[in-house]
């Protein structure tokens, strides 16, 4: 069984789980969709609400029996996927899932579902508003931060692949211009 389904992609730090958390208060039939990844857990993370954390080998064990809907390796050992019993769980409590993902992801996610997902690309107003705004967050190292940013580059260059790209100047019209979006894409079912 498949349904609907929501992406919000973009560069680390460009906003998106801020506003991916703004539509899941604000919209009631989405329902998180929790990815999977072999990072390791930060002190304020849970288990199973903010991600599924697996070592990297579980990870790549979970691949070889086709378990994800996408995956990615999104830095050398690290990686980071959609498993498909993650989506099922959310179908069958009638709700629509939506995903808070890195670029390709959101791009895989995109091929996987067509037309039956709305796929929605945040963008940061600058990359030095994106790299204060990780500096801000005090999560990353100056080897994190700096490959964080060389990937953001490298990422803005998909936005055109999106169904919409918002532009993360202010949080509060982003959301805005967001939950407008999922009202009407899911008004069309």
């Amino acid at each position: 069984m498949t349904g609907k389904a929501i992406i919000v992609s973009a560069p680390s730090g460009a906003g998106k789980t801020s506003i991916v958390k703004h539509l899941l208060a604000t919209v009631p039939r989405l329902s998180f969709s929790v990815s999977a990844c072999s990072r390791p857990r930060r002190e304020n993370e849970i288990h199973q609400k903010d991600y599924y954390f697996l070592s990297a080998d579980e990870f790549c064990e979970k691949i070889g029996h086709g378990d994800f809907v996408e995956w990615e390796e999104v830095y050398q050992g690290s990686y980071y996927g959609t498993l498909k019993s993650e989506l099922q769980r959310i179908w069958d409590e009638g709700r629509v899932p939506i995903f808070d993902v890195d670029v390709k992801g959101g791009l895989s996610l995109k091929r996987y579902f067509g037309d039956d997902a709305l796929a929605i690309y945040v963008q940061p107003p600058s990359m030095e508003a994106l790299e204060a705004r990780l500096k801000n967050r005090g999560t990353e190292s100056e080897e994190t931060l700096g490959k964080r940013l060389a990937r953001a580059e490298f990422e803005l260059g998909f936005a055109n692949q999106s169904d919409l790209v918002i532009l993360n100047e202010s949080l509060e019209i982003a959301c805005s211009e967001a939950v407008d979006a999922i009202i009407e894409f899911l008004r069309n079912e």
